[in-house]
């Protein structure tokens, strides 16, 4: 196997996951896929599979157990990059269970890091988000927008974790890796094989809408109208799932080939547009031709009123740019919807 075109994908059969994993064998990269299916399921690895017409080097392993992790993946595999999915990701959640949330990010971080040194695997993607920002003073965020104290312990741990990288690339030389601040990754791979899946009730906006229409959720609630934005809802920036998972093929390909220019690299992955939640129901109903029940209730403990990125450095370090118009997304957020809930 050739180690140098090979990325072992941590986390890799979630929503983030999958389509990064069909973006980078596209690219021309080896896969290996490790998850645990704790918040994934193994039919988005077979989804991945079908859109790529061939098996994946898939392991069922925690990130958190390093035996585990060691003998069914660094021991048994090559490759010199990896990028790092297999975290916890909801919001609510995290307010609510807050161990829960250190205790899987820190530790599958810490993990993952000590087997790289280990086994000399030199590059490391970092799946971070823009809620290290909380609410910035000005916007839209840049990569030097100062971080503010997070509004939940999922900001907590994402802000905790890139400092723990960037420690670990101090103390050892040969070792690269890029965090890429995430806004809100939406949408489905155009195929409808593959797209997010959450266990239970969703936590993200866009399932919640698809669910809605699909008619699994009565309403969908819309947290507050009373914000400082044009029509009080909340304002985001959506970023398409398949752009976002190219902005990781283009920050592995950096590392691989030498391009980075510090050893530690931080890029806002967004469209560098705000879109309110109203508005994105809206268009929703427009391009699908439906009509949506919700309604609007009080706000949600650890929401942000209104971020959106700046995009001009991944623009012109990474050679990456968001291209999918965001009517086009949500109508694959829907056509996945009805694949998965089998509606014609």
């Amino acid at each position: 196997m050739n180690k140098k075109k090979t990325v072992l994908v941590a986390g890799g059969a979630g929503f983030i996951g999958t389509h990064t994993t069909v973006e980078l064998v596209e690219a021309g990269y080896d896969v290996v896929i490790a998850d645990n299916l704790s918040n994934s399921d193994r039919s988005g690895v077979e989804g991945v599979e079908k859109i790529l017409g061939r098996k994946m080097a898939f392991e069922i392993v925690d990130c958190c157990n390093e035996k585990e992790l060691e003998e069914k993946v660094f021991s048994k595999y090559e490759f010199d990059s990896v990028i790092h999915f297999a975290g916890f990701k909801a919001v609510g959640e995290s307010v609510s269970e807050p161990l829960k949330y250190y205790s899987n990010n820190f530790m599958s971080l810490i993990t993952i890091m000590g087997l790289m040194k280990k086994y000399n695997v030199q590059n490391l993607v970092f799946s971070s988000s823009a809620t290290v920002y909380g609410q910035p003073d000005t916007l839209p965020a840049t990569e030097a927008t100062p971080r503010q104290k997070a509004n939940s312990p999922y900001g907590y741990t994402k802000q905790v974790c890139e400092d723990m990288i960037e420690g670990m690339v101090a103390a050892n030389p040969s070792m690269h890796a890029i965090a890429l601040r995430y806004f809100n990754p939406i949408g489905a791979h155009p195929s409808a094989l593959i797209g997010e899946l959450p266990r239970g009730v969703p936590n993200n906006l866009v399932p919640f809408i698809t669910q809605t229409a699909a008619g699994v959720r009565e309403c969908l609630s819309v947290f507050g109208d009373d914000y400082d934005t044009p029509d009080g809802s909340a304002l985001r920036d959506y970023i398409d799932i398949v752009d976002l998972a190219r902005a990781h093929v283009a920050a592995v390909s950096r590392m691989v080939d030498g391009k980075n220019k510090e050893s530690y690299e931080i890029f806002n992955v967004g469209t560098g547009k705000g879109v309110s939640v109203l508005e994105l129901v809206h268009l929703f109903e427009e391009v699908n031709n439906l009509k949506l029940n919700y309604k609007i209730v009080g706000r949600r403990p650890g929401d942000v009123e209104k971020i959106w990125a700046s995009t001009d450095l991944a623009n012109a370090e990474l050679g990456w740019k968001a291209t999918r118009p965001l009517g086009e997304t949500l109508k694959a957020a829907w056509a996945w919807e009805k694949h998965v809930r089998g509606i014609k």
